[in-house]
């Protein structure tokens, strides 16, 4: 069973993006030019907008219009959308534009080219696609496009459709956007699979967002939006300078920042930027190019992609001669989380823990001596040759055979099984005193170590086969 939602990303050690001239930050701004695109019966919608503006606890009107909401979005184009260009018109800016929205705004438009910025396409509406059919959403993907292109005189490369539907990603994937920002996951770029292909996602946020000025427990005042952008902004510059660079994305809206009691702090805020050496602003589709010349989507395999017989074919020797184990944790549930060696190997060793003692034990019988009869008549696996001769045990003295043999002897005479050790962790030494160790185990006691050892032993194996 395929669990779809990717729970590990970068994990632990997110690569280094080698963003241009060594910055320790790359911060995107998106204005969204959402005003004339809303909700409004004037659009075909069967009722007013009630999302996003200064009336607490709006709802919608089925069948009227609502004059505040509407005066209220006409703000953000006549008046705030003026305020936010003339404050960040030498800065790379991506608009998040929607297309019905830049068609009713041409001098908006003309004055976001001539600033330089990139205007992507933010839906054919800015409507909820929550519950709209699939055919209907995608056909407001490519009426989106369309229109864009003749405002614009350019095929927008990235997309958002902001109130998003589960298919929306894949929607937008298919109609071959160089990017798509649907995504809250990262404070990096990623690649993620729709229809078997690999697509960037160039993510974007809803707390570094004036949206929270429309929120119940958002911001209220102008200082509040700074001292968050200005956090946001200190704790990534931080993890820069200590080797790990991020992307900060700061959302706008012309209704809500464009307004003279907000715009101040946003002013604030880039001074404060600006003040240290090393950002690097930069358009969505500059981070998209950028990404995908230095961290091209990944080759490397992908268990959680694979059907049961390569996932058998490929991992079934991990537990020695025991290729049920992976079929039993192809049947659990994989995700992209089980795609990294550790991922894989939690997942594996749930399949062998769940099984029944006698049939641990097989696996625990199916394992060699350590440098015993089989490794002497080169008869071992792979797996096991390499492991063996990483501690040595291909090239003993006849004195060090001698006590291997006596050891493997009084082992599986006390216990029943052969002695398990992930030997790549350790060498002939500490091997033979964990012997000794062992050996004073009760057989309950002994059971568990050596099954532990198994899992630890694939492990090591997983790494090997996964990079």
């Amino acid at each position: 069973m395929t669990y779809p939602r990717d729970m590990i990303g970068y994990g632990a050690q997110t690569p280094d993006p080698k963003w241009p001239n060594g910055a320790r930050i790359a911060i995107q701004i998106v204005v969204n030019y959402e005003e004339g695109g809303e909700n409004n019966i004037l659009h075909g919608d069967p009722a007013s907008e009630a999302f996003l503006s200064e009336i607490p606890g709006a709802v919608p009107w089925p069948g009227q219009r609502h004059w505040n909401m509407e005066t209220i979005y006409e703000y953000g184009a006549r008046a705030g959308f003026w305020r936010l260009h003339r404050l960040l018109h030498d800065t790379p800016v991506t608009v998040f534009g929607v297309a019905t929205a830049l068609a009713r705004g041409p001098e908006q438009v003309a004055a976001m080219q001539a600033s330089g910025w990139e205007i992507a396409s933010h839906g054919l509406k800015w409507i909820e696609y929550k519950d709209t059919h699939e055919d209907t959403e995608r056909t407001h993907i490519q009426r989106a496009v369309r229109l864009h292109t003749e405002v614009t005189g350019e095929r927008p490369r990235g997309f958002y459709q902001g109130r998003a539907s589960m298919n929306s990603m894949r929607l937008a994937a298919e109609e071959g956007f160089d990017y798509l920002a649907d995504s809250y996951a990262d404070d990096l770029p990623f690649w993620q699979t729709f229809g078997g292909k690999d697509h960037l996602v160039v993510p974007y946020t809803l707390d570094a967002n004036d949206m929270r000025f429309s929120t119940p427990n958002g911001f209220n005042a102008g200082d509040q939006f700074f001292d968050y952008l200005k956090a946001s902004f200190d704790a990534l510059y931080r993890e820069g300078v200590d080797g790990a660079p991020k992307m900060m994305s700061i959302g706008l809206h012309c209704r809500l920042a464009g307004r003279p009691g907000r715009i101040e702090a946003l002013r604030k805020f880039m001074d404060h930027a600006r003040s240290h050496d090393g950002v690097w602003f930069a358009t969505r589709a500059q981070i998209a190019d950028h990404w995908r010349a230095h961290h091209p989507a990944p080759t490397g395999l992908r268990p959680s992609q694979m059907d049961q017989a390569e996932f058998v074919a490929k991992f079934g020797g991990v537990y020695e001669h025991s290729p049920w184990v992976a079929e039993e944790a192809f049947k659990l549930e994989r995700s992209p989380a089980h795609d990294t060696p550790a991922g894989l190997a939690n997942l594996m060793a749930r399949a062998f823990r769940r099984a029944t003692p006698e049939a641990r034990l097989d696996v625990l019988r199916a394992h060699p001596d350590l440098a015993g009869k089989l490794a002497a008549a080169k008869r071992l696996t792979a797996d096991s040759t390499s492991e063996q001769a990483s501690a040595g045990l291909d090239a003993l003295t006849d004195a060090e055979r001698s006590l291997f043999q006596r050891a493997n002897e009084a082992y599986t005479k006390k216990y029943g099984f052969p002695f398990i050790i992930a030997v790549r962790d350790n060498t002939k030494d500490t091997i033979l005193d964990a012997f000794e160790t062992r050996l004073n185990n009760t057989k309950e006691q002994e059971f568990v170590t050596a099954c532990e050892q198994v899992n630890r032993i694939a492990a090591l194996r997983l790494q090997q086969i996964l990079g």
